[in-house]
């Protein structure tokens, strides 16, 4: 594998490792280890080792002395702690949006999102679905004007990712409904209904924690 943009590398070994861990390709508890990754990308190891520092800060691996990385597991405890913290981030976006959208611009990005996940739905492309669920926080970031939500929110992301990936046979069962509950999102968004917009988010976190747990125990 070739990289590109030395200022960037260890961010692209980073985005490579976490793909194959999101993927379950690298199993809970397997060992990463730094010179195998070295000469399989053909990068210094200096450039492994920050890269594992960042997907330590993103929860997919855990660095231990002298045992070196390890790919974090996922147990019913951090699944719902997971959801329930990426909740209250999604709530924090969703009202953000609803105080500071001005113009039917400001939420041509959403309806675009809306309209771009019905096109998955009909391909029944269930990644890019989901890939595109995580595209709604993305378009909320400047309306929340915070770098510190956005920077949490994105760290956690990849772990969220690992979690939903568990269960893309689930979710294919379930993307009528996150269809449903993203047109629900918008009209309490359009109408400034933050108590409309924390009911509506809450279902849905919870309806995903229960497919992740499900995944869980099936597998």
């Amino acid at each position: 594998m070739t990289f590109k943009a030395p200022d960037s590398l260890s961010e692209q070994i980073a985005h490579h490792l976490a793909e194959r861990i999101i993927r379950g390709e690298l199993a809970p508890g397997e060992r990463i280890q730094e010179q195998k990754v070295t000469q399989a990308l053909n990068v210094s190891r200096g450039s492994v080792r920050e890269a594992l520092l960042i997907l330590e800060r993103r929860h997919l691996v855990t660095i231990l002395p002298r045992r070196g990385a390890h790919v974090t597991y996922l147990d019913e405890r951090n699944v719902r702690s997971l959801c329930t913290l990426m909740g209250e981030f999604y709530i924090l976006l969703g009202n953000a949006v609803a105080s500071h959208w001005r113009s039917e611009a400001d939420l041509q990005p959403f309806i675009a999102i809306q309209r771009r996940l019905r096109d998955a739905y009909e391909r029944q492309d269930i990644e890019a679905f989901v890939a595109d669920s995580f595209a709604v926080m993305r378009a909320a970031y400047p309306f929340a004007d915070n770098p510190y939500l956005q920077e949490t929110v994105e760290n956690l992301q990849p772990a969220m990712s690992r979690a939903y990936y568990l269960a893309l046979d689930q979710r294919q069962t379930s993307m009528t409904d996150y269809l449903d509950l993203f047109a629900c999102l918008l009209e309490a968004v359009v109408a400034r209904d933050h108590g409309r917009i924390r009911e509506v988010l809450a279902a849905y976190c919870q309806r995903s924690c229960e497919l992740v747990l499900a995944a869980l125990a099936k597998g």
